[in-house]
């Protein structure tokens, strides 16, 4: 892991390694000789010829210099809006949420996913919107838009942070959807 850390901190931004050859950028390309089997050795010294940039590689060439800042980390409504729309389509099993669940969060989620209610045949769902508010420190009541489609389904769902500061889901519902031991309640 020291290596990773110590290896990006000696990189400089706006420089490539020195062994990559990108042959699409102008300039990028040794001219050709008559034969096409010039050897390195034959190949000219001097400066390449400029070739002038085609108009639709422009807008892929970045800037020379750019300041890359690092991400600010992802809001705990936004990992697991995700988390949670990957087990109601079926791409991962329920029981990857075991750990971030409390109270009855994991059976309402269990019932949910049961019923594939975002599985979709082709379009995949996705998060279109989130939304969050919190009634006191340490909790946050969110809602999620998702996607497929043509369709545009709604998820609830109640963040709570524990006293060994992670966040745990402790309810979910999606479209009005309930399951029989919240109901009875």
């Amino acid at each position: 892991m020291n290596k990773v850390m110590t290896r990006s901190a000696q990189h400089r931004p706006g420089t490539r390694p020195p062994s990559r050859r990108d042959t699409r950028r102008p300039g990028g390309t040794p001219p050709r000789t008559p034969s096409g089997k010039a050897s390195r050795a034959a190949r000219p010294a001097g400066p390449r010829a400029a070739v002038p940039p085609h108009p639709a590689r422009e807008a892929h060439v970045l800037p020379a210099r750019t300041t890359l800042r690092p991400l600010p980390p992802p809001r705990p409504t936004d990992v697991f809006a995700d988390r949670l729309l990957l087990v109601l389509s079926g791409q991962r099993p329920v029981h990857s949420m075991l750990r971030h669940t409390a109270g009855r969060a994991y059976d309402e989620l269990t019932w949910l996913a049961e019923r594939g209610p975002l599985r979709t045949r082709g379009t995949r769902p996705v998060v279109r919107d989130i939304g969050y508010f919190e009634p006191r420190p340490g909790a946050i009541e969110a809602f999620a838009r998702i996607g497929a489609g043509n369709q545009l389904r709604a998820m609830a769902f109640r963040l709570e942070q524990g006293l060994d500061l992670r966040w745990r889901c402790t309810a979910v519902e999606l479209g009005g959807r309930r399951s029989p031991s919240t109901n009875d309640a």
